[in-house]
């Protein structure tokens, strides 16, 4: 008890301990929260009507945001699996921290999906035995079961590792195996369910498609490794904690691998929808070409295209993969590409045309850019905090000191 009692004690005193470029981004970050709560507070008197969504496009940045950090708390699985599965010493330097990225992203999922109910405080009705589960029925009710149950993961297993480190100890691995390998299904669980949420809507063609969910899988297995391999450059050029330069390399080529597939996949869902078309094609249409002089999106997708094009060159010729500023500019691409690609290209174009063939345009406000912001900056404010308490006990610079 009193070792559990010491460790939460030091954690909180190391996460909230720095110099002050620390403090001036957990700052700036608190800024942005304090402007997001704001923004929402007034949503919450407003209504909805406040954001740019409509009763014909009732999906707008807070689900694309969902479905994007979704991909990146599952992409914590394919550091995790040469980790404890294949025992990678490399990786096991960093596998924790990708775990707190996971952490964060589903906290952040959570909070994007708050933000979209127009009556939040209806949200015990989902809660088993106080409301209406309706599991195993409704696929909304299988996505909050699969992404708290990755986040009670994420907690759980580096808790344990870190608590044992930062008694002077050994985790043992017989005890955190199963629960890995349990991660490992719950990883590529939340991405899936999430994809079938889209996919199961038969009056929306656009997302009616088998080949969703792989292509979820494969934006988030590349979006997410390059997003945590951005983190792990900054963390290497401000702390002390060594990230051998192979492991940029190795993240690298499994971001590259993703991305080759999510690109394939992509094409194959182009040949489909243009080759022969029919009514169903209007979406896509919408989306890449626009419908007469409604184009609010050609320019957000086609961009998208050029990034993660641009993006997949440089990480799949060699040498250009090894020049650190190539990299950087690459992951930055590929995570803006992607997120582009999964939320303002997937997301909005489903609702549009409507199914009786309206178009009704959709433009993020000020509003839910703030609220989105704010969101985003609590998710990099607990990564923030997770990261700095977990390198100081991976560096040993925080240790047990039993009570005397």
């Amino acid at each position: 008890m009193k070792a559990t009692f010491s460790f939460w004690l030091d954690f909180i005193h190391e996460a909230f301990r720095g110099g002050r470029l620390f403090y001036a981004w957990m700052t700036l970050l608190t800024a942005l929260v304090v402007l997001g709560i704001y923004a929402y507070t007034y949503q919450i008197q407003e209504g909805l009507i406040v954001s740019g969504m409509s009763d014909q496009v009732s999906w707008g940045v807070y689900i694309a945001n969902f479905t994007f950090l979704v991909g990146v708390a599952a992409a914590a699985v394919m550091l995790v699996i040469p980790s404890y599965i294949f025992r990678d010493k490399m990786i096991q330097e960093v596998v924790l921290l990708a775990e707190g990225l996971a952490v964060a992203a589903c906290i952040m999922c959570i909070l994007f999906v708050t933000v979209d109910l127009g009556r939040p405080e209806r949200i015990w009705h989902m809660i088993p035995f106080l409301g209406e589960f309706n599991f195993p029925q409704s696929l909304l009710v299988w996505d909050v079961f699969v992404l708290t149950g990755y986040l009670f993961l994420s907690l759980s297993i580096p808790y344990y590792i870190l608590f044992v480190r930062y008694k002077g100890g050994q985790p043992r691995h017989n005890i955190y195996f199963p629960g890995v390998l349990i991660s490992i299904f719950w990883a590529i669980s939340i991405h899936t369910v999430t994809a079938f949420l889209l996919s199961s809507n038969v009056a929306r063609p656009f997302w009616h498609t088998a080949i969703l969910g792989p292509r979820f899988l494969a934006s988030a297995f590349s979006a997410g490794p390059a997003f945590f391999l951005l983190t792990l450059k900054f963390i290497r050029s401000y702390t002390d904690f060594p990230v051998p330069p192979k492991v940029f390399q190795r993240i690298a080529v499994i971001a590259t691998v993703a991305l080759q597939i999510n690109l394939f996949l992509l094409f194959v869902e182009i040949f489909t929808q243009f080759y022969h078309q029919t009514d169903h094609t209007a979406s896509a249409l919408y989306l890449f070409f626009g419908i007469g002089e409604k184009t609010a999106l050609v320019p957000w997708i086609w961009s998208a295209i050029v990034m993660n094009v641009t993006a997949v060159l440089i990480l799949t010729i060699e040498s250009l993969r090894n020049n650190n500023r190539l990299l950087t500019i690459a992951c930055l691409l590929m995570v803006v590409g992607v997120w582009i690609e999964k939320g303002m290209g997937l997301i909005i174009p489903g609702f549009i045309p409507t199914p009786l063939g309206e178009v009704f345009e959709y433009t993020p406000t000020l509003i839910e850019v703030a609220v989105s912001a704010g969101i985003w900056a609590i998710g990099l404010m607990i990564y923030t905090l997770l990261a700095k308490a977990t390198i100081a006990i991976e560096l040993g610079k925080v240790k047990y000191r039993a009570f005397s």
